[in-house]
């Protein structure tokens, strides 16, 4: 465990690796499914759920004021590119299938910022970066409880 986080209160630990952009709940629940702490399972379900609407309106505020040439420019630009075919063909169902995906480039803040840039409208982009959270939530959890029972049966 990281050092800076060795104060803070077990729950919040998990919010805050929750929070970090392309790990996200990706290493949430291992993490928590690993110390044996399912219990702040909900909790990392729900900190992940809540990156969207802060991240939504963070990128109308500040998108205009990156640097074409920056990384971040230029990262917002990848996963554009990475979710319009999804998005464009399948809409709704699209975008949550994209971020159900665990991957990382794939989950809340990159959802949010495909939502963002694909112009949905914030309401319906939303329940499906919801959806899409919710599935790759169940999906990690699954995956690290049975490599947690194969290596525990060894």
């Amino acid at each position: 465990m990281p050092e800076f986080l060795s104060d803070l209160p077990a729950w919040l630990k998990y919010v805050f690796v929750s929070w970090i952009p392309t790990i996200e709940l990706r290493a949430a629940v291992p993490w928590a499914v690993a110390a044996g702490e399912q219990v702040y399972l909900p909790i990392i379900l729900l900190a992940s759920l809540a990156i969207f609407w802060p991240g939504y309106y963070f990128l109308e505020f500040v998108y205009e004021r990156f640097s074409e040439k920056g990384w971040l420019h230029r990262k917002l630009e990848k996963i554009r590119d990475k979710a319009h075919p999804l998005i464009e063909k399948y809409g709704f169902w699209g975008l949550a299938v994209f971020v159900a995906i665990p991957l990382p480039g794939t989950g809340a803040y990159a959802g949010t910022a495909a939502a963002w840039l694909l112009d949905m409208e914030p309401k319906r982009a939303f329940v499906a970066v919801s959806i899409g959270v919710t599935s790759a939530f169940f999906i990690v959890w699954a995956l690290s409880e049975l490599v947690g029972f194969g290596i525990r049966s060894m």
